[in-house]
């Protein structure tokens, strides 16, 4: 078998197959196929904070809903957080609450003031939802 590509290598076959096409640049046109405008944060705020808002939002879609905001770049603004944790007390969904908690914290990585932050503005939501913090649980450490 090597035998054969060395012979065919030899007799030019082979480099006549493998010789590259001629290096050019042509100017690459640039299109853009968007016309939808830019979202401002205000209005990406008053969006998820409506979301959370519905009176007949259910367990799924709290659910979906916090899937897809913690999968953007961004920790979310206190008051989403604070729509989606009523979300969780319309639903009597306490589990859910902690998990957001837990969510937020994670997402704020290794910025250590972020977190500390979102649960001082969140304080007096949970305080009247009476949801209690990961680290007032204990289950921040297990």
């Amino acid at each position: 078998m090597f035998r054969a590509v060395v012979r065919l290598s030899t007799s030019g076959i082979i480099q006549s197959i493998a010789r590259t096409r001629p290096c050019y640049s042509a100017p690459l046109a640039s299109r853009c196929y968007s016309h939808a405008t830019v979202e401002t944060d205000e209005e990406f705020d008053a969006r998820w904070v409506t979301y959370f808002s519905k009176p007949d939002i259910d367990a799924w879609e709290l659910k979906k809903g916090m899937n897809t905001l913690i999968g953007y770049d961004l920790v979310p603004e206190p008051k989403i957080l604070d729509s989606a944790l009523r979300a969780c007390r319309r639903l009597n969904d306490l589990a859910s609450a902690i998990r957001i908690l837990e969510a937020v914290k994670d997402k704020s990585g290794p910025h250590k003031d972020i977190y500390p932050y979102l649960i001082q503005e969140l304080k007096p939501t949970l305080t009247e939802l009476g949801i209690s913090t990961p680290e007032e649980l204990g289950i921040d450490k297990l």
